[in-house]
């Protein structure tokens, strides 16, 4: 089992946008019930979604409902998508630095 915790305010921020631009339709509150866990990823920054809290073993991809890219502070492109498990739900935030390199920090913006 995953330790969880909230998800940082840019990690919030760059959820909100990939959401935002999504056709998923979430509770208001989505942002105050979510935690997350990172992936074991070499520093990437991928993130596993838990709604509402709620820690489900065994969830399966179910497919891929936003990407977007941003510029990580030292040049870099990174491209994140954001995923759905089969039912539906928040399961995943994959982040890919075309590099490989770890991530520096997600960006500081606000949506």
């Amino acid at each position: 089992m995953p330790l969880t915790r909230k998800p940082t305010p840019q990690e919030a921020s760059l959820l909100t946008r990939l959401i935002h631009t999504s056709a998923l339709s979430l509770p208001e509150n989505w942002r105050e019930t979510l935690s997350v866990a990172p992936m074991n990823d070499s520093g990437m920054g991928s993130l596993y979604l838990f709604p509402q809290g709620k820690v489900i073993v065994n969830r399966q991809f179910g497919e891929q409902v936003s990407e977007s890219q941003f510029t990580d502070r030292d040049g870099i492109a990174v491209i994140v998508s954001l995923h759905t498990d089969e039912q539906g739900e928040l399961f995943e935030l994959d982040v890919w630095k075309t590099d490989f390199n770890p991530l520096i920090s997600f960006p500081e913006m606000e949506w």
